[in-house]
């Protein structure tokens, strides 16, 4: 019986100061509950069947507001809602912005056995973005990653991952990124077309991207965050290896989830404290 929801960022952390406020069609309000520690609201005030409005406040992010529908039994499961920061949909300012590897990941994912995930990570990258004045749709984006950063944890297949089965680090050293146009997709999100280079090999890769908002840092600047997706083919980058199980179960995926959270600072220079 009751109310339950979880509240969350854009990114996928709870807002745990989240506040749910619930209104019948009259627009009288019949429940106010907070979010715990971990973003999830459990209320057991009684509600009569019947439609409603959910309304979700929180400091520094914008009101959402949906419908809910309580049954017979009593209960309105509202789900996830996702919260967009204060502010998120207005775009950063123009110009310059500087990736701030020490606040940023550079991520990936791949399957292992057929039942479970391998995460690994990029240490040592840097990257530019260009927003565009007039149409953001012409700004644009530059990365490069040293290869042989990756770390998965464990050294031994840090040392094959980086073997020319792999990466080939040895004779290919880096990995480059070069936006080539942008799409929009939403009022913050937005598709970047561009081309990866990796392994010797350059290919057309997509992001989807989303931007997640702008605010002050500790050092005097100003700050944009994004988060970005995209899946990748090894064999279009001509890492084939691969090991068969009994089964038939190749031990590593052929794909791999490459998942970017990104923070850049305004302008050309990253803050040395």
């Amino acid at each position: 019986m009751g109310l339950t929801a979880r509240i969350r960022t854009r990114d996928g952390w709870a807002v745990s100061h989240a506040v749910v406020t619930m209104t019948d069609m009259a627009g009288t309000q019949v429940l106010r509950a907070e979010a715990d520690a971990e973003g999830a609201v459990r209320d057991t005030t009684a509600l009569a069947p019947g439609a409603y409005t959910v309304i979700v406040t929180a400091v520094g992010y914008a009101p959402a507001a949906s419908s809910a529908i309580v049954t017979a039994s009593g209960r309105a499961e509202v789900g996830t809602v996702t919260l967009a920061r204060q502010g998120g949909t207005e775009l950063p300012p123009p110009g310059p912005w500087t990736i701030d590897p020490a606040h940023s990941s550079v991520a990936a994912v791949a399957q292992h056995l057929g039942i479970s995930s391998v995460h690994g990570r990029f240490r040592d990258f840097a990257g530019t973005v260009e927003i565009a004045p007039d149409d953001v749709t012409k700004s644009r984006v530059e990365a490069v990653i040293r290869a042989d950063s990756v770390d998965t944890g464990n050294g031994m297949r840090d040392g094959h991952l980086k073997s020319p089965d792999f990466l080939d680090v040895e004779r290919h050293p880096r990995i480059t990124y070069r936006s080539t146009g942008v799409t929009a997709a939403g009022p913050d999100r937005w598709t970047v077309h561009g081309e990866l280079g990796m392994r010797g090999v350059v290919r057309p890769v997509d992001l989807d991207l989303a931007y997640l908002g702008t605010g002050a840092d500790p050092w005097g600047g100003t700050r944009a965050a994004f988060r970005a997706t995209t899946e990748l083919r090894r064999e279009d980058f001509a890492m084939n290896y691969n090991q068969v199980l009994q089964a038939g179960i190749a031990a590593i995926g052929t794909t791999l989830r490459v998942e970017l959270d990104i923070q850049a600072v305004q302008g050309t220079v990253l803050p040395t404290a």
